[in-house]
């Protein structure tokens, strides 16, 4: 119960602290994970639900890797312009 409460604030705090753009998509991103972490610590689902939710948790830290990688890529681009 705690964890969900805790999942909960950080879901309705981050968010208004976040930049725009890539830090705000992570921000959503840290908050959804955590949501699925209280989930899975209480052990209320499983099968389908327990899968789905994994892979979107997956899919989320796929995406948060591209996005890293990208704006490095950008970055050192806009260094060597330099």
């Amino acid at each position: 119960m705690k964890a969900i409460i805790a999942a909960l604030a950080l879901g309705l705090a981050l968010p208004a602290f976040a930049n725009r753009g890539d830090t705000a998509k992570d921000a959503q991103d840290a908050v959804k994970d955590k949501a699925d972490d209280a989930k899975d610590t209480l052990h209320t689902d499983s099968g389908a639900a327990k899968t789905k939710r994994h892979m979107k948790k997956a899919g989320r830290s796929v995406n948060r890797s591209a996005r890293h990688t990208r704006n490095k890529a950008k970055k050192s681009i806009d260094d060597a312009k330099k």
